[in-house]
């Protein structure tokens, strides 16, 4: 289960899992997320409109748990789409342990 604690403006979409912004601007974003079982590798991609634009890893061979983190300052558009991708791997409970923030810094 999938959980919101803001959501101011309703412009996260928790059915798809996708930020669609309001304006123009300048937005950041970060996610953290945990990997389980030893011996995989987790990637997780920030995608904005379909393209990946940042990603995490998390690969050490020797634990049974790690956490994986990333952020970054996005150019959007109004209308674009932001959400994050699990290209590899297995995340600990799904979702469950994991978070992704993103919030409006500067309009233009």
């Amino acid at each position: 289960m999938e959980l919101v604690l803001v959501n101011i403006g309703n412009h996260f979409d928790l059915a798809s899992s996708i930020f669609v912004a309001p304006r123009k601007g300048i937005y950041s974003f970060s996610f953290h997320v945990v990997k389980v079982y030893n011996r995989q590798t987790i990637q997780v991609s920030l995608m904005q409109n379909g393209y990946p634009v940042i990603s995490a890893f998390a690969g050490d061979q020797d634990v049974t748990r790690e956490a994986a983190s990333n952020g970054v300052l996005l150019l959007m558009e109004r209308e674009d789409k932001v959400h994050l991708k699990l290209e590899r791997g297995n995340l600990m409970g799904g979702w469950k342990y994991s978070t992704f923030s993103g919030f409006l810094v500067f309009p233009l």
